[in-house]
């Protein structure tokens, strides 16, 4: 399938924003979700609906520059730093955030990295995370259909605040423990709110708010490299 034009692209994500039936790349998905499990469900669908314009705008963007350079053949970890590259190009404050914590009593030692946007909000400065790969970080080998289905609903870019990461997280960690369970399961330390709190929220945050030159001219010669084998093999457009 080929890529969309802009003015398609664009009418999809305001289509999200004038429907409670998001499309298939928007904030979030359209699929419907079993009974048994609606309660948390639906409290999950309502956060994940809550946006502002300025994430709004964010994700289009991101939205633009994927379609733009193309995704194929470019791992997660260039995405991110082209994303915060261009984002700094259109004014943004835009860093690459990078956590870290230590192994405690209740949590393992681990580490991360997301976008961290800082923006106006009613003239007070405000924290927007960007994480490009949000939905694979809550997926489970085995789920069971209930936890597959909040999954799937969950956004492939997540562009958000902290407090929506900390309304989203005890819920699907709550899911994941059920899921796991019902599967016979032990839930792992790294599946428990706290470790997935960590990524994005830990005090520990190292910003880099300016790419490397070395980084810079990697980026564009893999992206060269890219339009000189998609000039000859057709891929198909796709979000990580």
């Amino acid at each position: 399938m080929g890529s969309l034009g802009e003015e398609e692209l664009v009418q999809m994500v305001r289509d999200f924003i004038e429907s409670e039936t998001p499309s298939s790349i928007s904030l979030t998905t359209s699929r419907p979700l079993s009974l048994n499990h609606q309660p948390t469900s639906l409290i999950l669908q309502e956060v994940l609906r809550e946006h502002t314009d300025e994430e709004v705008e964010i994700h289009e963007k991101i939205l633009m520059y994927l379609k733009d350079k193309g995704t194929a053949g470019h791992h997660t970890n260039n995405l991110t730093k082209l994303v915060v590259m261009k984002l700094r190009n259109d004014g943004y404050e835009a860093s690459l955030c990078k956590t870290s914590w230590d192994c405690t009593s209740s949590n393992h030692k681990g580490g991360y990295e997301y976008i961290d946007v800082m923006v106006v909000e009613s003239g007070r400065p405000k924290r927007v995370i960007v994480d490009m790969e949000f939905r694979s970080q809550f997926e489970l080998a085995r789920p069971t259909v209930t936890y597959k289905e909040m999954i799937n609903n969950l956004p492939s870019i997540f562009v958000g605040t902290e407090e929506k990461l900390n309304r989203i997280i005890p819920l699907l960690c709550s899911a994941a423990k059920t899921s796991l369970k019902e599967n016979g399961l032990h839930v792992p330390p790294w599946r428990k709110p706290a470790y997935m709190q960590s990524k994005w929220l830990s005090k520990s945050c190292k910003k880099v708010s300016a790419l490397s030159p070395h980084d810079i001219d990697l980026l564009e010669d893999h992206h060269h490299k890219t339009e000189e084998k998609s000039s000859t093999t057709c891929f198909p457009f796709h979000l990580l």
